[in-house]
């Protein structure tokens, strides 16, 4: 596989996650209105939905989701468009991804803070060092 088709799947990895998420957010929350009985219109603002549902799990790790990979999918992009997509971006690109999949894991489901923090931590390094090293490694 070619890095730049390596990197558009990294990419693609990630929206696919973050689609996963969203459903699970959406049966979970669907499920929980209609085991409680909650009208939709009572959850219309994410105030009165978080004071209402008790599993707001997927929905806090669906907003994460378009936080840190932000900088992920510019940082793709901008591979993409100076054609500069060496071997360990591809590498790192992935490791970011497998990082942000147990993250997601850990967030929607047994939620251990402390683990959670620590694969977010490892991420958000991954991330900033590639940012680095892909600016120094430009080609002048």
């Amino acid at each position: 596989m070619e890095p730049r088709e390596a990197l558009i799947g990294a990419a693609l990895a990630l929206v696919v996650l973050t689609v996963g998420v969203s459903m699970l957010m959406l049966v979970t929350r669907l499920k929980e209105a209609r085991v409680k009985r909650i009208h939709p219109q009572a959850m219309a603002t994410s105030i009165q939905m978080a004071s209402r549902l008790e599993n707001i799990q997927p929905a806090d790790n669906y907003r994460n989701l378009f936080e840190a990979p932000v900088l992920f999918y510019a940082l793709i992009a901008i591979a993409l468009a100076v054609d500069h997509t060496p071997p360990w971006l591809v590498s790192g690109a992935w490791v970011f991804v497998w990082l942000r999949i147990a993250h997601s894991f850990i967030h929607c489901t047994y939620n251990r803070v402390f683990h959670r923090l620590a694969v977010f931590a490892a991420g958000f390094a991954v991330l900033i060092g590639l940012w680095i090293t892909f600016f120094l490694t430009l080609p002048r």
